[in-house]
C-alpha cells in the first residue's frame, strides 16, 4: 500500500519529505509543526516509522444505523469473539474505547472496553488469539508463515492508523489532497489531512487524518458523508506513548475456564488461474465509487440469513439492501453481496449486469 500512495506523490516531494520529519522533531503539543504541503505529509504519512505505540482510541459512528448492542450479537457469534461480520456491525453502530499496542509487524493487541465486560484480539508472532470476558471463550488460531500485518478483527480496523490506511488506499488521481488546520491529539503536534474525493457517484463526503508531525503516524480518523455533521466515522487516540510496550502484553494465556477453540488457518496459496489471466477478483480495484462483489460461494455462511443482517436488510429489487449514509450492501437473491460507499442504486444496477 505504501508504495501505491508514492506511486501519486510528486516525485520532487519525496525528498522534502525527510526535511519535514526532521523540523517536525522539535514540535510539541504546543508548537505546530513545520510548514509542508499536502503532498509532503502524505509522503510523511506512507512512510511512517511508529511501529511501536501503545495508547487508547475512543471510536464513535453515526451512520444512520440503529445502535446495536454487544449482548445482542448472540450465541452464534460470541464465540468468535470480535471476528465476525455481525460483530463488524455492532462497531460501526456503537461507540467504543480500546486499548492499543503495537510493536513491530507481528505484535499487536486490541482491548475493546465493553460495559462490565472487555473483548481482546491478540497477534503475537505465529498466535493469534481472540477473548470475550463475558461468554467466557477464546479462540486460537496459529497463522502460517509469511503471514503479514495482524488484522484479527473489526475492532483492529477502529485504530487510526489501520483505518487511516483504507482510505489512504482509494486516493490517487481520484482525490483532491489538502491540508487544515494543524492540531493536537492525545498531546502530539498534527497535521491534518484533508483527502476530498473528485468522484461524484460516492457516499464519502471528506475524510480528515491528523497526522503526527515527527512521525507520520495516523492520530486520527474522520469521516463525513455528504451533506452530513458531525462526522459519521471517527477514530483518534486520546492517550498514546510512541515507547515499546513491555512484551508480556502480548503474552496471552486463556483464563480459567474459558471454552477454547482452535481454528485452522490455511497457507498462502497462489492467485486463482483465472484472476492470473484477468479475469476481475471479487473486489474492484480501489477507489471512492468502487463496488465489492463477493460471489455467492465466498459469501460466510449463515451471513446474509443472520437475524442483524434481516433486521437492518430492506427488500429491493433483485434482493435486499442494507443503507447507510457512508456504506451500502446489497445482498443479491442469488447469493452474492455486493457493497460500496455508493447509493444503493449503483449497487441493484451492478448485480443486474
Amino acid at each position: 500500500m505504501q508504495r501505491r500512495w508514492l506511486r501519486w506523490i510528486p516525485a520532487a516531494a519525496v525528498p522534502a519529505v525527510i526535511a519535514v520529519g526532521v523540523l517536525a522533531t522539535g514540535a510539541t503539543a504546543e508548537s505546530p509543526p513545520p510548514p509542508a504541503t499536502p503532498e509532503q505529509v502524505l509522503a510523511l504519512a506512507a512512510g511512517h516509522q511508529a511501529r511501536a505505540f501503545s495508547g487508547q482510541v475512543e471510536q464513535r459512528a453515526d451512520l444512520g444505523l440503529p445502535a446495536i448492542p454487544a449482548q445482542a450479537l448472540g450465541p452464534a457469534t460470541k464465540s468468535s469473539a470480535l471476528g465476525s461480520e455481525a460483530a463488524a456491525l455492532e462497531f460501526l453502530t456503537s461507540g467504543h474505547t480500546a486499548k492499543v499496542y503495537a510493536d513491530g509487524p507481528q505484535r499487536l493487541r486490541v482491548q475493546v472496553l465493553d460495559q462490565l465486560a472487555e473483548r481482546d484480539a491478540v497477534r503475537n508472532g505465529p498466535d493469534a488469539w481472540t477473548y470475550d470476558s463475558k461468554a467466557n471463550t477464546v479462540t486460537h488460531a496459529v497463522l502460517p508463515a509469511g503471514a503479514g500485518q495482524p488484522s484479527p478483527d473489526a475492532a483492529s480496523a477502529l485504530i487510526p492508523d489501520q483505518l487511516a490506511q483504507r482510505f489512504l488506499a482509494a486516493a490517487g488521481p481520484s482525490t483532491d489532497v489538502s491540508l487544515g488546520d494543524a492540531t493536537s491529539v492525545a498531546g502530539h503536534s498534527a497535521y491534518t489531512l484533508v483527502l476530498t474525493p473528485k468522484a461524484a457517484g460516492t457516499l464519502v463526503g471528506s475524510v480528515r487524518i491528523a497526522v503526527e508531525a515527527t512521525t507520520g503516524l495516523p492520530l486520527a480518523v474522520d469521516v463525513y458523508a455528504k451533506g452530513q455533521e458531525p462526522a459519521a466515522l471517527h477514530a483518534a487516540f486520546t492517550q498514546l506513548s510512541l515507547a515499546a510496550p513491555d512484551a508480556a502484553v502480548f503474552a496471552f494465556t486463556p483464563p480459567p475456564g474459558a471454552t477454547v477453540t482452535e481454528k485452522q488457518v490455511p497457507a498462502r496459496t497462489a492467485p486463482a488461474k483465472d484472476h492470473a489471466q484477468g479475469a476481475p477478483p471479487a473486489a474492484q480495484a480501489p477507489g471512492w465509487d468502487s463496488v465489492a462483489v463477493i460471489p455467492a460461494d465466498r459469501v460466510p455462511a449463515g451471513f446474509a440469513d443472520s437475524p442483524l443482517v434481516k433486521q437492518l436488510a430492506a427488500p429491493a429489487a433483485g434482493g435486499r439492501v442494507l443503507t447507510s449514509s457512508l456504506f451500502t450492501v446489497f445482498l443479491a437473491d442469488d447469493g452474492r453481496v455486493l457493497a460500496g460507499a455508493v447509493p444503493a442504486s449503483t449497487l441493484e444496477a451492478a448485480a443486474a449486469r
